[in-house]
């Protein structure tokens, strides 16, 4: 019998790196882009060399041979090397298996035989592995050419695998008889054939090879299930090398919207963001083409990936095969969210950063969040019970590993997101943050359907899949808790800034206040999420007893007022509550700060600015004014009229008061002059210090501004007039008369539409 021999490298090295310790350290790295180690389990493929060596060495052999040949005087020419023909071979394994099948345990196969098959099987991996990219795809155009035999490498490499695998099962039961009887066999060996029941050399020729097999099936799902089949080829599996599973130009242009559609398999209702508002996106046709889930790789790559899938479980690899897979398919999930714009931060830097660059953070995660929810998931879904269909066992006596894949694939990429929500929780709160952590509360908010979905597909305590989907749903429940207990109370923080908002500065010209500003565009803005927010005071906000102050009289009039005309509203709508108690605090607050002002008339006006601004808000936002309710609305209104009458009260009635005759100017029918003159004199000043301070106060309303000019100067004006009518020919003409008789009835006029703009004018004179 020929003597095989057998490298070191040759023996089994079955033992994988890929350890459950090893694998649940990489899904828990939390700040590292850089992709999951995959560490071949089944070491480096070096076939070629191999196959160059066992050539050198056949060649040796018969050159060998040959001179042992001449040395007995015999001339003889050393045979060519051959290489093994694998289809031959193939028959006599399948024969050798077919008999061993059947029970008889005579069947015998040569050493000789068993090394030279597996050299073929070698060198079919050798130049599938020396092949150029486009070897696997070029299966695919064979397959579907014709009905007849199949003929393309991968599928003959793969029933080859598929054999040498059967084989060593075979060999590996019979060499596992005791030593005597393994002695018995050795001494019952034929010896024209060679043929022994032992197999100790064949074994572990083939299970070396078997060996590297598998490393070879492993290194090529990896390199399939990280690449992306290039639109222009989509038969070729390795057109790109390592890119995002989710490629841009698989969603068409716009890819960067938040709002996505949702997988066919989950039920939930589609939600608008603030950077994708309703109506939104141009073509909505095309957007909601691009948008649909595509699946990740063509059918005769899926094909393929099911077929290695199958021959490494076939073979005893399962283990190995799934957690590659696992692990490639969490690098393609990370690239596709770093593409979206989505960076792995941990916990310390998220809270350390600053706002501006925190908000572009959470953008970027909702989009991509938003994004693995709608598409990711129903695509990779797709992918694992593809290639590891609920019909196959894949060796393990377990039907489900492909939905257990996704399950444990779907809780790694979505628990690691999931931090970034909590740092952000965590992070000090802030008013203007409120919105951003809304947008992330209903993301995931939006996500609990999804997942339920998926969960449904799951029967309880059959596998580790449905307990990984429901530590998930638990932890989407328990980070919307947190986000919404975030949010409440960041609204709830507006109650303390509006009671330490106590400036003793009065804002010049009695004009809107910088917080009536803020917080009426902050609730207006607020209200946009009034379903959300609504939802978060239901169920994520719990008062404490309060030890607040009570409001000022004036305010426990309003809420009084209010809450009686919205009593059932509020009742059972703690948002809306919430947001009377800020508007009735800020109520109170500008109240107080009009105080601040040493002329009561300019304290109207402030009051009137601040008041309409807030009524303009409200009427202007059907959000707030729903919350708000009308009678609130009406009864600010009522204020206002009653500041415009304050306002005219202490600044015109002591005008009208002069142009008044209370008996004291005309005297049985003679006028006094000198009291007439007096009183010119007084109306003049007044005028003069009316425009002069007056001019310069604001009222920034153009409509509130216009009514209060029109009502002065239709109660000032005729009185003016009048007056002058009467007693303007009591001075003589000239000089006595421009002395005490200044304005015309259009120069008061003039003066009175010059009120309210914020600049101090020269006070016009009397038309010649």
């Amino acid at each position: 019998m020929e003597r095989i021999p057998i490298p070191m490298a040759m023996l089994p090295q079955k033992s994988s790196s890929f350890s459950q310790a090893t694998v649940r350290q990489h899904q828990q790295q939390g700040s590292d882009h850089e992709k999951l180690g995959r560490n071949l389990s089944l070491g480096a493929i070096k076939l070629s060399e191999h196959v160059d060596r066992l050539k050198k060495e056949s060649a040796a052999a018969a050159e060998e041979a040959s001179s042992a040949a001449a040395a007995g005087g015999e001339e003889a020419e050393p045979p060519p090397y051959e290489e093994p023909d694998l289809a031959a071979l193939s028959v006599e394994i399948d024969a050798f298996l077919a008999s061993r099948a059947e029970g008889d345990s005579a069947a015998a196969i040569s050493e000789v035989t068993l090394d030279r098959f597996a050299s073929a099987v070698e060198m079919e991996i050798a130049a599938t592995v020396e092949g150029d990219d486009d070897r696997w795809a070029s299966a695919a155009a064979e397959d579907g050419g014709g009905g007849g035999e199949q003929k393309n490498p991968p599928r003959v490499l793969l029933d080859a695998i598929r054999r040498i695998s059967t084989l060593a099962a075979a060999l590996t039961t019979n060499n596992a008889a005791p030593a005597a009887a393994a002695a018995e066999t050795d001494a019952a060996a034929t010896a024209g054939g060679g043929n022994k029941k032992g197999y100790t050399i064949g074994v572990h020729r083939v299970t070396g090879v078997l060996h590297r097999a598998m490393a070879f099936l492993e290194d090529e799902l990896y390199a399939l299930l990280e690449d992306i089949p290039s639109n222009s080829n989509p038969g070729s599996a390795k057109a790109m090398r390592r890119p995002p599973s989710f490629s841009a130009a698989a969603h068409g242009a716009d890819s960067d919207r938040c709002v996505l559609p949702l997988p066919s398999s989950a039920t939930a209702t589609t939600t608008t963001t603030p950077e994708t508002p309703a109506g939104a996106g141009g073509d909505n046709s095309s957007a909601s083409n691009s948008n649909q889930p595509q699946p990740l790789f063509p059918p005769e790559t899926v094909d393929r990936l099911r077929a290695m899938a199958d021959a490494m479980a076939h073979a005893g690899y399962s283990t190995e095969c799934e957690q590659v897979f696992l692990i490639s398919r969490r690098n393609a999930l990370d690239s596709a969210l770093q593409a979206l714009g989505y960076e792995k931060a941990s916990i310390d830097d998220v809270v350390k950063m600053s706002w501006e660059s925190l908000e572009a953070e959470i953008g970027a995660w909702i989009k991509a969040f938003r994004h693995v929810i709608n598409v990711g998931l129903s695509a990779e879904h797709d992918l694992c019970v593809r290639v590891f269909p609920p019909s196959s066992s894949n060796g393990n006596g377990n039907g489900n590993v492909g939905k257990e894949i996704f399950a444990d694939l779907a809780r790694c990429a979505l628990l690691q997101m999931l931090n970034f929500t909590e740092a952000v929780a965590m992070a000090k709160r802030a008013a203007e943050k409120l919105f951003k952590v809304l947008d992330m509360y209903e993301a995931i908010r939006d996500s609990a359907p999804v997942v339920d979905a998926f969960l449904d597909m799951y029967t309880p305590n059959a596998g580790t899949g449905h307990e990984a989907l429901s530590d998930l749903q638990s932890e989407l429940a328990s980070v919307q808790s947190r986000l919404g207990e975030s949010a409440a109370a960041i609204f709830c923080d507006l109650e303390s800034s509006i009671r330490a908002d106590a400036g003793k500065q009065p804002v010049p010209g009695g004009a809107v206040h910088p917080l009536t500003r803020y917080l009426m565009n902050y609730l207006k803005y607020a209200c946009e999420y009034k379903n959300t927010l609504e939802q978060v005071f239901r169920q994520h906000h719990h008062r404490p007893d309060s030890d607040d102050p009570p409001p000022s009289s004036t305010d426990n009039n309003s809420s009084s007022n209010n809450n009686n005309n919205n009593a059932n509203t509020n009742e059972n709508n703690p948002f809306a509550a919430q947001l009377m108690e800020v508007m009735e605090l800020l109520h109170g607050n500008l109240e107080a700060k009009s105080r601040l002002y040493k002329d009561p008339a300019l304290s109207s006006i402030f009051l009137m600015n601040n008041g309409r601004y807030m009524l303009q808000k409200i009427r202007g936002s059907p959000e707030i004014n729903a919350v708000v309710g009308e009678a609130w609305a009406r009864k600010r209104s009522t204020d206002l009229r009653q500041y415009h009458k304050n306002y005219q009260r202490e600044t015109w009635n002591r005008v009208l008061n002069m142009l008044r005759d209370d008996g004291s100017i005309t005297v049985k029918g003679h006028v006094q002059k000198p009291v007439l003159k007096e009183r010119f004199k007084q109306f003049n000043a007044a005028m003069d210090e009316i425009h002069r301070n007056q001019g310069s106060w604001v009222v920034s309303d153009d409509q509130l501004q216009s009514e209060l000019r029109v009502s002065i100067a239709a109660v000032v004006v005729p009185a003016y007039r009048s007056f002058l009518g009467r007693f303007a020919q009591s001075f003589s003409a000239g000089r006595q008369t421009e002395k005490y008789i200044k304005l015309s009835a259009d120069d008061l006029e003039n003066i009175i539409d010059e009120l309210f703009d914020g600049n101090t004018a020269s006070m016009p004179r009397r038309r010649n």
